[in-house]
């Protein structure tokens, strides 16, 4: 017997969920189901992997009229990855309700079989903001009769500025009740939430909560770049799906050509790449057909890749919530997860503030077939001469394959360049103590009279 009957779920909905393999909803899947059904607009914080797709999945299957012909249901989501993915989840409604029309609008796919697919309106359409506002621009789509509009990774749809092509949709609705899920909230989706949603009903959970089923291993690089220690490491663990994050594209593509230099087969996800290549990644991950990936941060958010078993992180991201985006891959539905962060002397103030956030890393090494854990970690402190005396070491000991002209010109101003860098940083520091002292005298000053 499924825990959730207090919500009184339609027969139909139930089938869905059990279809699902599903025991009992998340938290945010029965808030969102709660109020989705009282015709409540809904804004979901939660962390990645909390069961957000599905606590809309379910609210809509509770709301759908199969025998309405019209498109009731718009979900948009930013990336073409997403969009395929909540598209693949949405298909076992048909389990239920066999003649529902559900259409995935996205780049990659043919424009005019998506044109001529709209001709039968479907009840339920999944696609990109920009996709959506293209086919509803000339007149393909229509959303007069939309009762559900979704946003699915909100926050995410701020950052790539696609809330413009949403908001062209929605000025044309008839005011659909609306349901937004984002991992964060950031200041600059407060106005489209006040403009579109109507009194909404708020769900925050906590989203730096930790896993308590996935290991964090933190392995020190030392001397060598993250590449390098990966391949050193990679004997040690046998995934059966791995994720590997770099910072960039450029990063990803340097590791990728690393995995073929050593004959290990892997596959490469960023958002530089063409839409056939990026689809044909998550068919490859879908269908277990490879072990490693090696991914931007555009598949740590909201990606639902059943049977990752590992997750890489090479060095940790500029905004450290992506951290627990990452980690989240892995310990899903119950399962464990390893998590390794692999860091440098510049990610020790990372490191610091993810530990400070639950992160409890354990320091191990690598060595002879075998793993070793390692002391407690204690960073010691580097002052500012001593980060400055280690870039002038890398620039003097940088390898020269080739003298050119003007050689040693070059190197003494890039070592001038970092020199003045530390006087600067100095004197900006000097500044912020002078000011930090003022503003205390000040007020010393004011609460004496």
């Amino acid at each position: 017997m499924l825990v959730m009957m207090n919500l009184n779920l339609k027969a139909e909905t139930e089938k869905f969920i059990e279809l699902n393999g599903f025991k009992e909803l998340t938290k945010v899947q029965k808030a969102t189901v709660a109020m989705a059904k009282r015709g409540k607009d809904v804004v979901a914080v939660s962390q990645t992997g909390s069961g957000k797709t599905h606590a809309f999945l379910i609210s809509i299957m509770e709301k759908i009229d199969p025998d309405d012909f019209n498109t009731q249901v718009i979900i948009s989501s930013p990336t073409r990855e997403l969009a395929y993915q909540i598209y693949q989840n949405a298909r076992m409604m048909q389990e239920v309700y066999p003649h529902l029309r559900i259409k995935l609008l996205s780049g990659g796919l043919d424009s005019q079989r998506m044109k001529e697919d709209l001709k039968k309106a479907p009840q339920i359409v999944i696609g990109t903001p920009g996709r959506i506002k293209e086919l509803y621009a000339d007149s393909t789509l229509r959303v007069d009769r939309v009762k559900m509009f979704v946003v699915d990774e909100a926050d995410m749809t701020l950052e790539y500025g696609f809330l413009d092509d949403i908001d062209a949709v929605f000025s044309r609705m008839e005011k659909p009740q609306v349901l937004c899920f984002s991992a964060t909230l950031p200041e600059g989706l407060k106005p489209f939430i006040k403009k579109y949603l109507a009194h909404p009903q708020m769900i925050e959970l906590d989203d730096h909560q930790d896993n308590p089923r996935i290991e964090h291993i933190l392995i020190n690089c030392k001397h060598k770049s993250y590449g390098e220690m990966l391949m050193d490491i990679l004997p040690g663990f046998n995934p059966y799906v791995c994720l590997i994050f770099a910072n960039s594209r450029k990063e990803c593509d340097e590791v990728f050509e690393l995995f073929k230099s050593h004959g290990i087969k892997a596959c490469l996800l960023h958002g530089g790449l063409p839409a056939r290549e990026r689809q044909k990644a998550m068919r490859m991950l879908n269908n277990k057909e490879i072990t490693y990936c090696i991914a931007s941060d555009v598949a740590s958010r909201g990606l639902d890749i059943d049977g990752i078993s590992h997750v890489v992180s090479l060095g940790f991201p500029k905004e450290l919530s992506f951290y627990f985006h990452r980690s989240g891959r892995t310990g899903r539905n119950g399962r464990e997860g390893t998590c390794f962060a692999l860091y440098k002397d510049e990610d020790e103030a990372a490191v610091k503030t993810l530990m400070k956030q639950g992160i409890n890393f354990i320091p191990r090494s690598y060595k002879n077939g075998t793993w070793r854990n390692l002391k407690a970690l204690n960073f010691k402190r580097v002052t500012a001469a001593q980060k400055r005396e280690k870039e002038i070491a890398k620039v003097l000991s940088g390898k020269k394959t080739k003298v050119k002209p003007n050689y040693k010109k070059k190197r003494t101003q890039e070592i001038e360049k970092i020199k003045r860098k530390e006087r600067q940083n100095y004197i900006r520091q000097k500044i912020k103590e002078e000011k930090k002292a003022r503003y205390k005298a000040k007020a010393k000053e004011m609460q004496g009279r």
